[in-house]
């Protein structure tokens, strides 16, 4: 009925969270604890069967709520992964702040070798990344959430470096983000190893800052 605000399938309107401003007449309120409970059933679905036997049924099973809470939010279950991948990208990795190159590098590998080695995300990347190669839409947003995030604080820890003198002002931006940037990935996503040797990420640390000193 026009001038009726509806909730999502399952909430009572007295228990639906009121909007910050009034919401034009007959639009849905979209409660946001049942926004988060589908984008984590979607990461808990790609891990439990990945993205080609993945079904919004599946997706809403999970979450507990109906298909039409999906597809208030999400036209497809490809819309749905393009959001939650991009939403990674957007929100990136904290810039270190240690005062010294090494350092930096050594938080950042730190940070990031976890996030990659999460069980969930070393689950879903594989799969993600062979369907990207037939969905030019969802390669497009996991190279953005697998690269833009992480070179965006790179970028910061080499301007810091040259900022401090460390390194050579003007060096190939580039190949400085692909230094920083490739083992991990390799190790993480193509090598897919189950541990990192001891000290390694020391040592990844120390040898990455000295070759972009002598870039």
């Amino acid at each position: 009925m026009l001038g009726t605000m509806t909730t999502d399938a399952g909430a009572s309107p007295s228990s639906a969270r009121p909007p910050r401003r009034r919401a034009p007449a007959g639009a849905a309120v979209l409660r946001e604890d049942v926004t988060e409970a589908i984008r984590a059933a979607v990461f808990a679905e790609l891990a439990a069967v990945g993205y080609a036997r993945m079904s919004i049924e599946g997706i809403a099973r999970r979450a507990g709520v109906g298909k039409t809470a999906v597809y208030r939010r999400w036209r497809s279950k490809l819309h749905l992964v393009l959001d939650i991948v991009s939403a990674l990208a957007v929100q990136g990795l904290p810039a270190p702040d240690t005062g010294a190159l090494e350092s930096d590098l050594r938080l950042l590998y730190e940070v990031t070798s976890r996030a990659l080695r999460h069980p969930v995300v070393s689950q879903i990347l594989p799969d993600l990344q062979a369907e990207a190669a037939r969905n030019p839409d969802l390669a497009e947003a996991v190279q953005r959430a697998l690269r833009d995030g992480q070179e965006s604080v790179a970028s910061s820890i080499l301007a810091a470096a040259e900022d401090r003198g460390e390194i050579r002002s003007g060096l190939d931006r580039d190949l400085a983000l692909d230094l920083i940037s490739g083992p991990l990935y390799w190790r993480a996503v193509v090598v897919r190893s189950p541990e990192l040797p001891r000290g390694y990420l020391d040592a990844l640390a120390r040898g990455t800052a000295a070759a972009l000193r002598a870039l």
